[in-house]
């Protein structure tokens, strides 16, 4: 059972992964399209004041905290937190280049923010445990 948990959390991972390649680099706003029938429409999931950009930084808190179980059983690059760091940063750069994307710089720091929250709360709990 508990090998079967960690398979299922290692494909919901890369599974996730290849959503947000898709979701980054198309030329519109997929979620905006399903949602509102618009792709220049960017979601909100909360209300808030810095806008889209908590989608960011909710997304990579949940693919970090994925990196992070899937890294208890499996350690490749995939599963390394550098990358999730590269990744968070190369794909909002590629906005740049992508039509009908912008590059925003909340979208970049809200990316680097999930991933490192969930690293200190990671590496408190771990500290805590030695305790």
């Amino acid at each position: 059972m508990k090998n079967t948990i960690f398979k299922l959390t290692e494909y919901v991972y890369y599974f996730s992964l290849l959503v947000l390649l898709i979701l980054y680099l198309f030329p519109g706003s997929l979620i905006g399209y399903f949602l509102y029938g618009n792709l220049g429409q960017q979601p909100n999931l909360i209300t808030n004041p810095i806008g889209s950009s908590i989608n960011h930084l909710i997304f990579f808190s949940y693919i970090t905290v994925l990196v992070i179980i899937v890294r208890l059983r499996i350690e490749n690059i995939f599963t390394n937190y550098l990358f999730i760091l590269f990744i968070s940063c190369i794909l909002e750069i590629f906005h740049l280049i992508v039509p009908n994307r912008a590059f925003e710089l909340y979208d970049l720091i809200a990316n680097f923010t999930g991933v490192v929250i969930i690293l200190l709360i990671n590496s408190f709990i771990k500290w805590r445990k030695h305790l």
